[in-house]
């Protein structure tokens, strides 16, 4: 008779024949299942870790990503936190994408507020659906998680809102080349996409040829001609701007992997640089030339009036929403901007699309080499400070500053909408950290699904600690997700903002209203009730005066982060960071 460790053996030998075979199959011209197909191009794209939930429709799939040799699958607490995480970790992983995968109708519906926060913010994404049959499909039953009406196709049609591409795999001839098609569209707009999986096609036999050939970005050439001319257009501007030129930096220079053509143009040009809200961490915030944070009105004055003696502005990756401008409050002319984006540029007035700024930037940066304008504007470096305050209280003005110096190289600093994520913004970074905040899109307790994406990415990267601040208010939303966090063996610092309510409604209509109260929870109980054991797995701390704040961010063993820690900072209900009460002021209801 076989001991149980004999057959654990020899389980585990067959399993690790079968993930082998399977990630040799298409090396062999071998069949493969359209499951595994899928997921060896999501392995060869970097992906990791896979986040969702289970549903009747998709656990055939789930099989597979269980039994995949290096695809984790990271089971959530619902579908809108796994949409959050998913985007978090895309968000890290700069050279992957994000993953969710859900059920039919309940599951899918309840992740579409992630997956348009993405769409919004030009997060890469893949969302899996397990759907019914291909039988089913055509039959139309009154099937459990449909309408009851027949409309099969219901929710692909809300899906096609908030994706670049979407494709229903009903038949084995173009399964592969379809998977192919929506994946080569994400990484290439940088934007969701929607693939359904249905139960009796997830594994059966495809081809496994297609394989062979990598998936690529596809960035098309500029034509010659117009880049040419649009080339000497911005060449005559840099001319007659006699030096003060300023480069701002904003969100797609991430999204869009230009953040190595940028530094090659400021490297060779030395031009002054900021970066819009959005744009936090696309620049080295060390390099001599980095100026800060331009948000128009909502900038320090020393920025605003740096930026306003330019005579022409390099805008590269613009998103230009409410809170990256400050209410579009930037009064820069057109006539003296250059907008560089991924499918166009703007010069002064006129468009010219399919001239990328992939292409377009080295190009550009070697025509303004002879213009190097060392010395034309000079750039400030005002670090923010605490000012002066004898109370003991714990306030904005002195928390940012404070935090700022525990931040290391690598960090990944994760910033929820409102109080945090304008608090942190002239906060400088040290270099090669990241910035993860959801400043156009603005859904509160994204954050904390995405500090779980974030966590795990930084984790398979070997990057720094991953460093959460969230108020009390946004944190209620989403705060289950802690739970996945313990159990996958994550360690984040999560700062709670405990201001007993919604500060960033407060301050924009309603302000002693009881619609922007809350509960006030036990914080300091939450990470044993979701599963950590205080001391050994998890801590908790309350802070309620700078003296408390400042020794615990002393503190070598919490500055270690080998465990996961939760600290509750004690604020006035009506405090608020500077930035936020300028916002609140330009966009009052």
């Amino acid at each position: 008779m076989s001991t149980p460790e004999a057959l654990q053996r020899a389980a585990s030998s067959l399993q690790h024949t079968t993930r082998q075979s399977v990630a040799e199959l298409f090396s062999k011209d071998e069949p493969i299942t359209v499951g595994d197909y899928l997921l060896t191009r999501l392995s060869q794209l970097g992906v990791k870790s896979m986040f969702g939930l289970p549903g009747d429709f998709n656990l055939g799939f789930l099989d597979l990503v269980e039994d995949h040799e290096s695809i984790e699958w990271v089971g959530n607490c619902n579908e809108l936190n796994a949409a959050y995480a998913a985007d978090g970790y895309a968000r890290v992983h700069q050279n992957s994408i994000g993953v969710i995968t859900t059920t039919f109708g309940v599951g899918e519906l309840s992740a579409i507020n992630g997956i348009a926060g993405a769409f919004s913010e030009h997060i890469p994404i893949l969302h899996i659906v397990g759907v019914p049959s291909t039988v089913q499909q055509k039959n139309r039953p009154v099937l459990h998680h449909t309408l009851g009406d027949g409309r099969f196709d219901a929710y692909t049609k809300a899906a096609e809102q908030f994706t670049v591409a979407q494709t229903n795999l009903m038949n084995l001839e173009n399964a592969a080349s379809e998977i192919d098609r929506v994946l080569t569209q994400c990484i290439t707009a940088a934007r969701p996409v929607y693939l359904t999986l249905p139960t009796d096609i997830a594994k059966a036999k495809i081809s496994s040829d297609g394989l062979k050939t990598p998936l690529v970005r596809h960035t098309p050439p500029n034509d010659p001609g117009a880049e040419s001319f649009v080339l000497d257009e911005i060449v005559k501007l840099v001319e007659l701007a006699e030096g003060k030129v300023v480069v701002l930096v904003d969100a797609c220079t991430i999204r869009h992997d230009v953040k190595d053509e940028v530094h090659d143009l400021l490297a060779k040009t030395h031009y002054p640089v900021f970066s819009a809200p959005m744009g936090k961490t696309a620049v080295n915030e060390s390099y001599e030339r980095y100026g800060g944070i331009f948000c128009g009105a909502l900038s320090r004055p020393d920025i605003l009036e740096t930026v306003k003696t330019a005579k022409l502005i390099l805008y590269i990756g613009a998103i230009k929403s409410d809170f990256n401008t400050g209410n579009w409050s930037y009064t820069i002319p057109d006539s003296a901007v250059v907008e560089l984006h991924s499918d166009h540029t703007q010069v002064q007035f006129a468009r010219f699309p399919s001239i990328g700024m992939k292409h377009l930037l080295p190009r550009l940066t070697e025509r303004l080499k002879p213009f190097k304008p060392t010395g034309k504007i000079t750039v400030p470096r005002t670090v923010e400070q605490a000012p002066p305050d004898p109370s003991t209280t714990i306030t904005h003005d002195f928390l940012w500053p404070t935090v700022g110096g525990f931040f290391g190289k690598k960090d990944i600093i994760v910033a929820e909408t409102g109080t945090s994520s304008f608090g942190i913004l002239d906060v400088p970074f040290p270099d090669d950290s990241i910035f993860v905040s959801q400043i156009l899109w603005g859904s509160i307790g994204w954050t904390v699904g995405s500090t779980l994406g974030a966590a795990l990415a930084a984790k398979q990267l070997g990057l720094g600690r991953t460093i959460l601040f969230v108020g009390d208010g946004s944190l209620q939303l989403t705060v289950q997700e802690i739970s996945v966090m313990i159990r996958s063996g994550l360690t984040p610092i999560i700062f709670v903002l405990n201001n007993k309510g919604y500060t960033i409604e407060r301050y924009l209509h309603g302000k002693t209203r009881k619609y922007n109260d809350i509960s006030n929870w036990k914080w300091t109980t939450i990470l044993s009730t979701l599963g950590g054991v205080e001391g050994q797995t998890c801590q908790s701390y309350t802070v309620g005066t700078k003296q408390e704040l400042t020794t615990l961010l002393n503190n070598a063993t919490f500055a270690k982060a080998d465990k996961i820690q939760l600290v509750e900072i004690l604020m006035e209900w009506d405090d608020a960071p500077r930035a936020l009460k300028r916002q609140a002021q330009l966009s009052a209801v």
